[in-house]
């Protein structure tokens, strides 16, 4: 820079006879210099070594680098090398006029601390798409940490600036804070326990997006859209949005029915009370007439089971094992069973155990209901009745005013 500038004064000072003319004519000169090589650089590095890395980037074997050198990030980058170059050049050109140089390298280092933020905060952004799968632990857990990340750098990047403003050196800033410590803690309070709680429920693979999630107490009960520092956002089945923190889904339980849904079926457990008065040893008259309805052709009861069943209960529960392990809707491969439970005053329970292949709700529930209604309809035909009051009476109506 020395240099650039007595070759300048030498040139005016042959061409400009006032010394006090050749003077200010240097400085401007050395001002037009500054911002022409500032251009300079920029055009250099947009156009020129912009699309050589990019060009170079897109033809390596690994894809980490596409992402974090990306178009945004070098562009923010060329966008900081003109302010270095007119930063470098402004002590050689304001020699005569120290205070309008002290402001402009302030306001110089300034630019170059903002511009240097935006190229950090595009590199954290990108790193958001290192990991493609968004229901992955590790995604969450990135995506986190990037939220965390970009608070710090904003941070550092506000104590920089205010440090230029007030010609103070960042780390005495940065060491004076120890004393505000406790009013940083409580600010960031909210974020702290956020990030931690995620951290939780990304390390542990219990929570991602898109799962299906319920929390009774909360009233929730939908898939999740978004995870954050602070908030789980959750749509709900009927459209409504709820808002909920990871420490609350932390600190209390919660259901995730993605499990469910990766598994080869989904559960049915249902249970109908038989009337105990309905209870009958097998008799020949049941068997003959069992035998009309065609079930053994079927394959749904056997000549061995009508001969040994002690029961009409018995061969019901018999013919509802057999028609769940032959169903096409359930997964014959997935524990299915018809159990008596504990006898109560509303009859005897018989429980219908299994699990149907289709887990889509709608599907799911018509299923279901076609598989139980059969059973249902099947019960008197093994002499069999369903519990039900008969103390109910319907309330009388009103007679009509005269």
């Amino acid at each position: 820079m020395d240099l650039l500038r007595q070759t300048i004064e030498q040139w005016v000072a042959s061409v400009v006879a006032d010394p006090v003319g050749a003077l200010w004519t240097t400085d401007c000169l050395l001002v037009v210099c500054s911002i022409a090589l500032a251009a300079a650089a920029y055009w250099l590095c947009h156009r020129l070594l912009l699309p050589a890395i990019l060009h170079f980037v897109k033809h390596t074997s690994v894809t980490w680098d596409d992402i974090l050198l990306n178009h945004q990030t070098l562009r923010h980058c060329c966008l900081v090398v003109p302010a270095i170059v007119v930063w470098t050049f402004l002590p050689g050109v304001f020699v005569r006029i120290p205070w309008l140089q002290e402001g402009l390298e302030r306001i110089t280092a300034i630019y170059i601390v903002v511009a240097s933020t935006q190229v950090l905060l595009s590199v954290v952004k990108s790193l958001k798409q290192l990991n493609t799968d968004a229901q992955s632990a590790h995604h969450q857990y990135l995506h986190s940490f990037c939220g965390v990340l970009k608070i710090v750098v904003i941070f550092i990047s506000g104590v920089c600036i205010v440090a230029i403003a007030i010609d103070r050196n960042p780390l005495s800033l940065l060491a004076g804070l120890g004393a505000t410590s406790a009013v940083l803690m409580l600010i960031f309070k909210d974020t702290i326990m956020g990030l931690v709680a995620g951290v939780r429920l990304t390390s542990n693979n219990m929570l991602h997006k898109g799962d299906w999630i319920t929390v009774p107490k909360a009233g929730l009960n939908g898939c999740v859209e978004e995870i954050s520092l602070t908030t789980v956002k959750v749509r709900n089945f009927d459209n409504t949005t709820v808002t909920i923190t990871p420490q609350t889904l932390v600190d209390e339980s919660f259901q995730n029915w993605n499990t469910m849904e990766q598994s080869d079926g989904r559960r049915v457990m249902r249970q109908v009370f038989v009337d105990f008065r309905s209870l009958r040893p097998v008799s020949d008259a049941l068997r003959e007439a069992l035998r009309g309805e065609g079930y053994a052709d079927r394959g749904l009861l056997t000549e061995e089971d009508l001969a040994t069943a002690g029961t009409n209960l018995t061969l019901f529960r018999r013919f509802a094992d057999r028609f769940l392990a032959s169903h096409p809707a359930v997964n014959p491969d997935m524990l299915h069973m018809v159990r008596q439970l504990e006898a109560t005053p509303t009859g005897l329970p018989i429980e219908f155990y299994f699990f149907l292949k289709n887990k889509e709700w709608k599907s799911y529930e018509m299923a279901m209901a076609d598989i139980l209604e059969v059973l249902f309809a099947a019960l008197p035909r093994f002499g069999l009745r369903i519990y039900q009051r008969d103390d109910f009476r319907p309330a009388p109506r009103a007679e009509a005013a005269p």
